[in-house]
């Protein structure tokens, strides 16, 4: 038994491979073929040669100097961002070697303010330097709504058509039809502006960070202070459909027989919620969890955008605006290697806490 398990998780895990690479190869295709990055990379070249025959302009320069000046300056631009070359000699092999974690340059400086560094920066820094600001924020987060969901969620089960039960139906509801960004507006507005309890600005979140391995003490009461917040909005928003999920999950086993025989016993009510409502509805719920924590990991581009938050939702904005295909492919992988990673540890604890399953 144990040797056709080994060999159903080795499967399993060739075709999680497969998968990130055709990912890879899908990304690269549509990034190149459509010609995104090429029209996102020669407005980006109109707006620098604008500049340049400006600032030459300024020096009182001949025109017919400053045209052949412009003229050479527009070729190095183009074999700086790969324009002199096909998508599948630019962008393909940018996927090839991002499966090998060679994920290159960024190109963009907008990519590199986010980051908080100067060019030249790889995106393997890029990333895991942002990666950071944005587990603080929505893995932390998601992290408390889970806390609180596989701690409610089963009781609210067991009391189906309460008022407790009824409360967080209209609860998800209600927030699912509230975007958090809009959330995350309304509360920099009044915590922020109004009630001055809340900082303004969350760029500030970089330099704790960074200072957390020389100076902890200070540096953990400084992200307290800046990321109170914004990981508050995000519980709020996100907190409705977790206990709705976790929620109709158990429901499906209060009135399974052994739940009654388990009340019929006198057990108290928290250990039969535990023992035999929570404990068999474990592997659905893993599930949830881990794949909740994984997809935090991309970050939310909108919401860190509300809050000026220089995180991965941040980076991926600034990455597709700049058409920086490099730092676009970079984080597809990582988000993309991250999910895979979450699916196949699934495989494996749905072994280990389910005894019914079995290959």
């Amino acid at each position: 038994m144990a040797g056709r398990t080994a060999s159903v998780l080795a499967r399993r895990a060739v075709f999680l491979t497969i998968a990130l690479i055709l990912i890879m190869i899908l990304t690269a295709a549509i990034i190149g073929a459509s010609g995104y990055d090429e029209k996102v990379i020669r407005a980006i070249i109109g707006t620098e040669l604008q500049a340049y025959r400006q600032s030459l302009q300024r020096q009182n320069i001949p025109a017919t100097e400053i045209q052949k000046l412009v003229e050479q300056r527009k070729q190095e631009l183009i074999e700086i961002y790969g324009l002199n070359k096909p998508w599948t000699a630019r962008v393909l092999p940018m996927a090839f070697r991002a499966l090998k974690l060679d994920l290159g340059y960024v190109k963009s400086r907008a990519v590199a303010d986010v980051v908080g560094k100067q060019l030249p920066l790889s995106v393997k820094d890029a990333i895991l330097t942002v990666l950071p600001r944005t587990i603080v924020m929505l893995t932390v987060a998601e992290l408390i709504c889970a806390a609180i969901a596989l701690r409610l969620a089963p009781l609210i089960a067991y009391k189906r058509g309460s008022l407790l039960d009824k409360s967080v139906i209209a609860y998800a509801a209600f927030t699912n039809a509230l975007p958090i960004w809009w959330l995350g507006l309304i509360a920099i507005f009044l915590f922020g502006y109004e009630l001055r309890i809340a900082p303004t600005d969350y760029r500030i979140v970089i330099k704790y960070i960074n200072e957390f391995t020389s100076n902890p003490g200070d540096a953990m009461i400084g992200l307290l202070k800046v990321s109170w917040l914004p990981v508050t909005v995000v519980v709020i928003g996100l907190l409705g459909g977790w206990l709705y999920g976790i929620r109709a999950i158990a429901i499906r086993v209060v009135n399974e027989d052994y739940v009654y025989v388990a009340k019929a016993k006198g057990l108290p009510e928290e250990i039969v919620v535990k023992r035999y409502i929570l404990r068999v509805i474990l592997g659905p719920v893993l599930t949830i969890v881990i794949l909740a924590l994984a997809g935090s990991i991309g970050g939310f581009i909108i919401t860190e955008s509300v809050f000026d938050w220089p995180g991965m939702g941040s980076l991926y904005y600034a990455a597709i605006t700049s058409g920086d295909a490099p730092t676009l492919i970079g984080l597809i992988y990582i988000t993309t290697l991250v999910y895979i990673l979450a699916r196949f540890t699934l495989e494996v604890l749905y072994i280990l806490v389910d005894p019914r399953v079995r290959y």
